[in-house]
């Protein structure tokens, strides 16, 4: 039988809650503690028994070293998520391209994903978005630069945005 392996990892920004497949792809991410309400954001078709780990291998590896300051080390953790429209998984494909550190607007997101027009849609492919910090919809913000909506809360939202800028301004320092 398959299960869902779920672990909660400590943060800075508070408990992340994991849940990955069989295969070792993340079907739901979220800053909670409550592994069910995360199962509740998996598509019915991915839905199986939890079950608790201690330690999800290389996804809890990959969190760590984004924690780190290793800001990409997410993008390799493979995400598993469906839906019935083509157009919000595109859109989250395109948000696993948003570079940490420069977030871009709905408007932004909206064209990167080939809709210029569909702003409420893209608004939405974040809003769907199971795989918190792997599908990094905290890096899209509303077009007059303020923060928006986010699942996890503004103050979670917040703190990542921080963490990403703080690293890659850091750096930029660093090679000038």
């Amino acid at each position: 039988m398959n299960t869902i392996d779920a672990t909660v990892a400590d943060t800075p920004a508070g408990p992340l809650g994991i849940l990955a497949g069989p295969d070792g792809a993340v079907r739901a991410a979220g800053f909670t503690t409550d592994l069910p309400a995360l199962l509740a954001l998996v598509h019915p078709r991915l839905h199986a028994p939890l079950r608790q780990r201690r330690d999800l291998g290389p996804i809890t590896a990959a969190v760590t070293a984004y924690l780190d300051g290793e800001l990409t080390a997410v993008d390799e953790v493979p995400v598993e998520q469906h839906t019935d429209g083509a157009f919000l998984a595109h859109a989250w494909d395109v948000l696993r391209d948003l570079k940490p550190g420069d977030p871009v607007t709905y408007t932004a997101l909206a064209g990167l994903a080939g809709r210029p027009a569909a702003v409420r849609a893209a608004a939405a492919a974040c809003a769907r978005n199971a795989a918190a910090l792997f599908v990094p919809c905290h890096r899209v913000l509303r077009t007059d630069g303020t923060l928006g909506g986010y699942r996890w809360g503004l103050d979670v939202k917040k703190w990542l945005l921080n963490h990403e800028r703080q690293l890659t301004a850091s750096r930029h320092r660093q090679r000038s």
